[in-house]
C-alpha cells in the first residue's frame, strides 16, 4: 500500500493545470485515489436549481484533494456482464454517465435486439482473414465482458460477432482495413473480434462512416510477442450516434497501440480499456478529436495494471468551436498491488477556438503498490496562445494563417504517431477543413 501526493501548478491567466504522481511507499495503510473530476454543466446531468459552475464560457474548475468530487468506488469495483439486465438503464448520474447526454441517444440504450446493419468493405493482405463466429466463440477466444449497458447490448448472442484475425508469426506491410458504413438512419448492434497471433506484427484500420445509431464492442486480445496498432476513425455524418467499448488484453512482451480519430458524429461516446496478460508488455493509447457546435464528443480509457513490469502512455488531444460544442476526456489508470515496476503516464490537452464551447478533462490515478518505475499525469485546456500568434504575425504571417499553424502544430506530433501515411494525410486535412469553418468572420 502506498500514498500519492499531488503537485498543482496553475497560471491565473491560462485555463491550465498540470498534475503529477509522486510515489510516497508505505506513508499510507490503504490505496490512494487521485480523481481531478469536474461536474458536468447544464443538460449533462445537473438538476434544475443546481449550481452550474461552468460560468458563461462553459469552463469548469479543476478540482482536487479531498474536496474533489471521488468516486465512491474503486475503479475495480465496477461491474462488468455480458447480461444487459445487469446494467440498469443510465439516468446521467451515475458516475461513468454524468458527461453524456442521455436525452439526445434517441432510446438506443433500450433492451431491444437491433434489426440494422452495418454495410462492411475490407481489405485483407496476406496474413489476415475475416470470419462470422457466435458469441459463444468470440467469449471462448478471451473476450472481456462488457463495461456498460451499451456493450453489453453490442454484444448481444442474437448477432454473433466477426473475427478480424492475424496469423502467428505474420509481419503485414499494408493495413488491414474494415469500414464500417450506416447507410441509412437506423439502429445497429455490433461485436467485432480483432486477434492478433503470437509474434505477429500488423495494423488494423476500423473506419466508420455513415447515418446510424452504433452500439459497438471492439475486444482486441494480442498474443504475447506480437506488435499491433489498431486505428479506429469516427466519421460519421452530422446526425450518427456511436457508443463504443473497445478491450485490449495485451500479451507477455507484446507492444499494442490504439489510436481514435472523431470528427463526425452529434453524439460519440468511446470507451477504452486495456489491461495486460503478462509481464512486460507495452500499451500505447492515442487520441484525436475536434468537435463543432452541437457535437458531443467522449472518450473514456482505463488502463488496468494487473500484471508486473507492463507500461502505458496515454495522450489525447483535442480542439473545439462553435456554441455547445463539447468534448469529455475521462482517464483512468489503476495500478494493482501485484503490479510491480509498472510506468504510467497519461495526458489530455484541449484548445477552445472559439466562445461557446466547453471542454471536460478527468484524469485519476489509484496506486495499490510503491514498487513502480513511475506514475503521473497532466491535463491542460486553453485559448490561443496570444504570444504564439503575435511572434508570427510580427514576421509577417497575416492573423489566420498564424492561427492554422498554431493549431497544425497542436496536433502534428500526435499525428505523426499514428504510423498509417494515409490516414495521417487525410487527418491534416480534415483539420484543414475544420479551421476554414472557425476562420470564417474573422
Amino acid at each position: 500500500m502506498t500514498d500519492t501526493t499531488t503537485s498543482t501548478t496553475t497560471d491565473p491567466h491560462d485555463d491550465t493545470v498540470q498534475e503529477h504522481a509522486v510515489d510516497l511507499a508505505a506513508q499510507a495503510p490503504s490505496p490512494v485515489v487521485l480523481d481531478s473530476s469536474a461536474s458536468p454543466g447544464p443538460g449533462y446531468g445537473a438538476a434544475p436549481g443546481e449550481h452550474d459552475p461552468a460560468g458563461q464560457h462553459g469552463l469548469v474548475e479543476h478540482a482536487h484533494g479531498a474536496g474533489a468530487d471521488v468516486p465512491l468506488q474503486s475503479r475495480a469495483e465496477r461491474p462488468t456482464s455480458w447480461d444487459v439486465a445487469a446494467f440498469p438503464a443510465p439516468t446521467g448520474r451515475e458516475e461513468e454517465w454524468r458527461f453524456t447526454p442521455i436525452d439526445l441517444l434517441h432510446g438506443l440504450l433500450e433492451d431491444v435486439v437491433a434489426e440494422g446493419r452495418m454495410q462492411a468493405t475490407t481489405s485483407l493482405p496476406t496474413g489476415s482473414s475475416l470470419t462470422e463466429i457466435s458469441a459463444d466463440e468470440a467469449r471462448a477466444l478471451g473476450a472481456p465482458e462488457p463495461a456498460d449497458r451499451a456493450a453489453a447490448l453490442a454484444a448481444r448472442p442474437e448477432h454473433g460477432a466477426v473475427r478480424l484475425s492475424v496469423d502467428a508469426e505474420a509481419e503485414l506491410t499494408e493495413p488491414v482495413r474494415l469500414t464500417l458504413h450506416g447507410a441509412e438512419r437506423q439502429r445497429v448492434q455490433g461485436h467485432v473480434v480483432v486477434t492478433a497471433g503470437r509474434f505477429s506484427k500488423a495494423t488494423v484500420v476500423l473506419d466508420h462512416t455513415g447515418r446510424s445509431d452504433y452500439t459497438e464492442l471492439l475486444s482486441v486480445l494480442v498474443a504475447d510477442g506480437a506488435d499491433l496498432t489498431v486505428v479506429s476513425l469516427q466519421r460519421w455524418d452530422d446526425d450518427a450516434i456511436h457508443l463504443a467499448q473497445h478491450d485490449a488484453v495485451v500479451g507477455r512482451d507484446a507492444r499494442f497501440k490504439h489510436v481514435v480519430v472523431t470528427l463526425g458524429g452529434s453524439v460519440v461516446r468511446l470507451n477504452t480499456n486495456i489491461s495486460y496478460g503478462g509481464p512486460g508488455a507495452e500499451a500505447t493509447a492515442l487520441g484525436v478529436y475536434f468537435a463543432d457546435a452541437g457535437q458531443h464528443l467522449e472518450h473514456r480509457s482505463f488502463v488496468d495494471h494487473n500484471t508486473p513490469r507492463c507500461t502505458s502512455q496515454v495522450t489525447y488531444k483535442g480542439a473545439l468551436q462553435g456554441d455547445t460544442a463539447h468534448t469529455v476526456w475521462v482517464g483512468d489508470v489503476l495500478i494493482r498491488a501485484a503490479a510491480e515496476g509498472t510506468s504510467t503516464y497519461e495526458l489530455n490537452r484541449n484548445l477552445l477556438l472559439t466562445e461557446g464551447a466547453r471542454a471536460d478533462s478527468v484524469p485519476n490515478l489509484e496506486i495499490e503498490t510503491g514498487l513502480i518505475e513511475g506514475a503521473g499525469h497532466a491535463s491542460a485546456t486553453g485559448r490561443f496562445d496570444d504570444e504564439q500568434l503575435f511572434y508570427l504575425q510580427a514576421r509577417g504571417i497575416t492573423e489566420q494563417a498564424a492561427r492554422r499553424l498554431v493549431v497544425r502544430g497542436f496536433f502534428n506530433d500526435l499525428v505523426q504517431q499514428i504510423g498509417v501515411p494515409d490516414v495521417q494525410e487525410q487527418l491534416m486535412l480534415a483539420i484543414e477543413d475544420e479551421l476554414a469553418m472557425t476562420m470564417v468572420g474573422t
